[in-house]
């Protein structure tokens, strides 16, 4: 799915992937500046590939056991890695007036060199789901997507309904 962003937003270009930590958080650098950010991807969670508070939260909240739910995780990480690995040139939208989260990194919908949103992309696929923990203009259209997904058993709605 093409981005058609609806939101006032910030265009950031000449970016490269550089690290992929989990299925919604990625490093980006700047090619011509070698500035490096963490960037949290709009509208979605997936599940954590490292123990700890969330991953705490996350087994309370879905009643999924915690190894499973970082079983999940790696698989979300494993896609995004395929789709998007590092060295990957991508451009990246965040909202004005919602640009980071509660620990500082910057929100964003990040596009592909095809012109694809990889956050659409993991939600359609089944490898995240969608969330309003941060305000995010897509939502409504992601929470349809997470439900598709959901029916179709598709990513990792075909181990759990996480």
């Amino acid at each position: 799915m093409l981005y058609n962003a609806k939101a006032p937003i910030i265009e950031e270009t000449w970016l490269i992937v550089s690290a992929i930590i989990d299925g919604d958080s990625i490093y980006v650098k700047g090619i011509f500046t070698g500035i490096e950010k963490e960037i949290r991807l709009y509208g979605i969670d997936a599940p954590e590939t490292r123990k700890g508070r969330k991953l705490q939260e996350d087994e309370e909240k879905t009643r999924v056991a915690g190894e499973l739910l970082r079983f999940m995780g790696n698989q979300a990480k494993e896609f995004v890695m395929r789709i998007c690995p590092p060295g990957t040139s991508v451009t990246i939208y965040t909202e004005r007036g919602n640009e980071t989260d509660f620990w500082n990194r910057q929100l964003a919908y990040v596009i592909l060199p095809d012109g694809t949103c990889l956050n659409d992309l993991l939600v359609q696929e089944g490898f995240a789901k969608a969330t309003d923990e941060y305000y995010c203009s897509e939502l409504p259209k992601y929470q349809v997507m997470n439900w598709e997904a959901k029916l179709g058993k598709k990513g990792l709605y075909a181990i759990s309904l996480f």
